[in-house]
Parts: C-alpha cells; sequence; structure tokens
C-alpha cells in the first residue's frame, strides 16, 4: 500500500516491544531450543493478510526495519531501521507489481539474489507486496525458495487472505501468518487529524467513505478531484432509467477509470521513456548515436510493454475503487430497509438511499448489491471491463 505513510514514533515504540527478541541471536529456523514456543520466535517466512487499507505492507516494511535494525529492537533512527522504511537497503527487497502480476522471470531474479549473504545488515528481507497476484509459475518459483530457504533469507508476503485464491496452500504452509484487520472508521479519522491536519469534520467524512482504508481516506480528505469523482460515482443509481441510460453510465464510469489511470501513471511514464532514450544518445547527430538508438529499440519496446501493463493495473484499481463506493451505496440501502442500528458508509446520500430501500426494499437492495460485487468478481478474472460494467448496469435498471 504505497500510499499509507511510514510509522510514527508511537508506531515504532509498539514494533519495538513486538521485536525485541530479535536480536544477532535470533534464531532462523524458529526452533531454538525446547524452552521456546513453537508458535513464537524467529522464522523463515511470513504471511501478512489483511483487507485493502490494513496497512499489511506498512507492516511488512516495519517488520523488515526490525529485522536490519543495528540494535536488534527496530529502534526507527539507527540507519538499517531508516533505509529499509526509505527502501534503500542494500538487503532488502521490495516487489510491488505494477503490472497485472508477478511474473516467473521476475521471481526467478528475485531468489537468485536473496540467496546470497547479506552484504551490510543482519538478514537477506524480501518483501513482497500483492503476492496474490502470482502467476503459478512465480509461486512454484517462490515456493521452491520457501521450502529450502537460505540461512540468512527472510520472506515476507502480502496477501488479502490465507484463502487458496490469494495464496497457493503449500506456500501458506510454510509461513507464518500475520492477520491484520482494517481499522475502524474513528481510528482513521484520529490519524487524519493528528497526522495530515486534516479538519476533524473532514477526517470523519473520509474515514467513513473510505470505509477504513486509510490511503483512500487521506486521498478523499486532500484531493478535491477525488471527491468528485466519488459524486459521480454515487449518482449512478438515480441515472438508471432505461437501457440506453445503462451503458450510458457503463462508459462515463469506465472513462472516469481511464482518465483517473492515465493521470496517475503520467507522472512516472514520461521520465522513464526520456531517461531510457538519453542513455543511448538521443539527440545525437553522428552515425555511433544513430547506431545506439537502433540498438535500444529492444528496450523500448520492452518499456512500452511495462508500461501499458501498468497503466490497464491503474485503471482496474481505479474502477474497482469506484465499484467500492457503489457497492457502499447499496450496502446502506439494505441496511436501511432492514432497519438495521448501523451508522450509513455515505452519510452524503443517506438521504438517497432511504429512498432507495423504500423502492426496492430488502431483496431488491440486495440484489442490486450481489450484481456490483459479481462485476468486481468478473473484472478480478480478467473479464473485460467494459463488458462487465455493462451487464452490471443492466442488472442494476433491471434490480
Amino acid at each position: 500500500m504505497p500510499d499509507v505513510d511510514g510509522p510514527g514514533e508511537d508506531e515504532w515504540d509498539a514494533l519495538a516491544d513486538e521485536a525485541g527478541g530479535l536480536g544477532a541471536g535470533a534464531d532462523p529456523a524458529g526452533d531454538g531450543g525446547s524452552s521456546v514456543d513453537p508458535g513464537a520466535g524467529m522464522t523463515h517466512a511470513w504471511i501478512f493478510t489483511g483487507p485493502p487499507g490494513s496497512g499489511r505492507s506498512v507492516a511488512a516494511r516495519a517488520f523488515a526495519a526490525a529485522l536490519q535494525c543495528v540494535h536488534g529492537t527496530g529502534c526507527g533512527t539507527c540507519p538499517g531501521c531508516h533505509t529499509t522504511m526509505t527502501g534503500t537497503h542494500a538487503d532488502v527487497r521490495l516487489v510491488a507489481p505494477e503490472g497485472l502480476s508477478i511474473g516467473v522471470n521476475e521471481m526467478r531474479a528475485l531468489v537468485l539474489r536473496a540467496a546470497s549473504t547479506p552484504s551490510g545488515g543482519r538478514w537477506q528481507v524480501v518483501v513482497i507486496e500483492d503476492a496474490d497476484r502470482l502467476t503459478e509459475a512465480a509461486g512454484n518459483a517462490l515456493l521452491k525458495a520457501v521450502e529450502e530457504p537460505p540461512p540468512r533469507t527472510v520472506f515476507l508476503l502480502c496477501a488479502p487472505s490465507t484463502h487458496p485464491d490469494d495464496i497457493s496452500v503449500t506456500i501458506r504452509s510454510r509461513c507464518r501468518v500475520v492477520p491484520l484487520r482494517q481499522p475502524p472508521a474513528a481510528a482513521v479519522a484520529e490519524e487524519l487529524v493528528r497526522r495530515d491536519g486534516v479538519a476533524p469534520d473532514m477526517a470523519q467524512w473520509a474515514a467513513a467513505a473510505a470505509q477504513g482504508h486509510v490511503g483512500r481516506a487521506r486521498r478523499l480528505a486532500r484531493d478535491p478531484e477525488a471527491r468528485g469523482r466519488r459524486e459521480s460515482v454515487l449518482a449512478v443509481p438515480r441515472r438508471l432509467t432505461g437501457v440506453g441510460a445503462a451503458f450510458d453510465a457503463a462508459s462515463t464510469l469506465i472513462e472516469a477509470a481511464e482518465a483517473e489511470a492515465e493521470a496517475s501513471v503520467a507522472e512516472s511514464d514520461a521520465p522513464e521513456r526520456a531517461a531510457l532514450e538519453t542513455a543511448p544518445g538521443a539527440g545525437g547527430t553522428g552515425r555511433g548515436a544513430a547506431g545506439a538508438i537502433r540498438g535500444a529499440a529492444g528496450q523500448l519496446k520492452d518499456l512500452e510493454k511495462r508500461q501499458k501493463s501498468r497503466a490497464t493495473r491503474a485503471q482496474r484499481d481505479a474502477l474497482d475503487r469506484a465499484l467500492v463506493d457503489l457497492a457502499g451505496f447499496y450496502r446502506d440501502a439494505l441496511t436501511m430497509a432492514l432497519r438495521a442500528p448501523v451508522a450509513p458508509v455515505h452519510t452524503d446520500t443517506a438521504a438517497l438511499a432511504a429512498a432507495g430501500a423504500e423502492k426496492w426494499d430488502a431483496e431488491g437492495s440486495l440484489r442490486r448489491l450481489e450484481a456490483v460485487l459479481a462485476c468486481r468478481a468478473a473484472i478480478e478474472a480478467n473479464v473485460k471491463p467494459r463488458i462487465a460494467v455493462e451487464a452490471m448496469m443492466l442488472s442494476l435498471w433491471k434490480g
């Protein structure tokens, strides 16, 4: 979860208490004597699980920092902690997939490098964010390393859950699980006020609207454009007046996701291409420069492929955020139809959700909520987003 800031001082204090036993004599096999609880102590592979916004990747990085801490406590100030949290430690490798998946070639190269002896720290640490995006072949390559780990290497995996759809059963069986829960809205609001200086009213609204996702709440509180995109998504139920309107709403949703994705990747795409073109001598006039540029054509093609994959991933992530907002609206309608004593997710559309609850009743609200969730599942299964969204809009209109 790159958009979430690193641990604060109070979080580092808690981490130091938890990691106090990870000193230089920690046993990498986790079986340091008959007096040690087999479920405690150090081991070579961990899985941090939790829903989006739970901070699983932040927790994994903090744990990696504690492993590299020169004091063995996760102090947060020593060179080992600082370089790990900033992503510059020589013995900590962070894998954050930019595209739709993590491929086997990337994983094989990573495992090979992770098998080397630590150059400066006490461990070689591999942090794999979104381990649920490992391809089958990449998962098999990782499994071999987890089954026969190098003596000073630790693997930290991040995944939504330990379900076989997220992480293979064989990898799961060789790892210790650290389950995290999504923070309550009140805790997220308090964090926004304390760390980001957001006004309390805005913080409470953003935390509720983001459904406990810290990074999403921060974007809503800070970015007017993010709030505008959310408003357009929540206007969808009012727009579904017929078949034509359903297809128009689907196009609007897809185009908004594409625009958001294009804006998010544009900042990195142009500098990457410029750097690659400049390296072999772009702008030169001699024959040597022209030949170097021709030789770099393959590298440019690979870069374009990676950027296209990253843009596709960004578009799907943006679309998924919109679908989560839409699901929250129909969840509000369902709870109101059932008269459940729970607070609405979207307080600013509570009146509209109440009107929908009265019109659709609980069964109709549930069918619409299930249609949104089915759309998310279809896109995750690689159904073309436009087809999945159009089918969803027709289901929402028909009820």
